[in-house]
């Protein structure tokens, strides 16, 4: 039997431009609603932890599109709490902002896995 042979540089994986992006395009697109409700409030979150505040402005400017007012004065709370939060992110308080998020994110989990919030 012969001996393997020694690599003097260790294997690296090929990078593959796309094929993240293209991991990514799948999981919205197979989300239920609900989940991407929650993507959205992870950008947002993320936004906040960077202190990015276009990335957590337009995350906020999307959850206030998703809201439905059909469905009553939750729908008005959640804006006005997201109006709260788009605010907070104007005036540099983005753990203000971020501890809301996080609370109404935990509710959502809640909600999608059936437990009282």
């Amino acid at each position: 039997m012969l001996p393997l042979p020694v690599l003097e540089t260790p294997i690296r994986p090929v990078p593959r431009p796309g094929v993240y992006r293209q991991y990514q395009e799948q999981q919205i697109l197979s989300a239920s609603p609900m989940q991407l409700v929650l993507m959205i409030y992870d950008l947002a979150i993320v936004g906040c932890e960077t202190r990015d505040a276009e990335r957590a402005s337009r995350a906020l400017t999307e959850l206030i599109g998703c809201l439905n007012f059909d469905a009553g004065e939750i729908a008005v709370s959640l804006f006005r709490l997201y109006e709260y939060c788009l605010w907070e992110i104007r005036r540099k308080h983005f753990t203000d902002a971020s501890g809301i998020l996080r609370g109404l994110k935990k509710a959502w989990e809640d909600a999608l896995a059936g437990r009282p919030a």
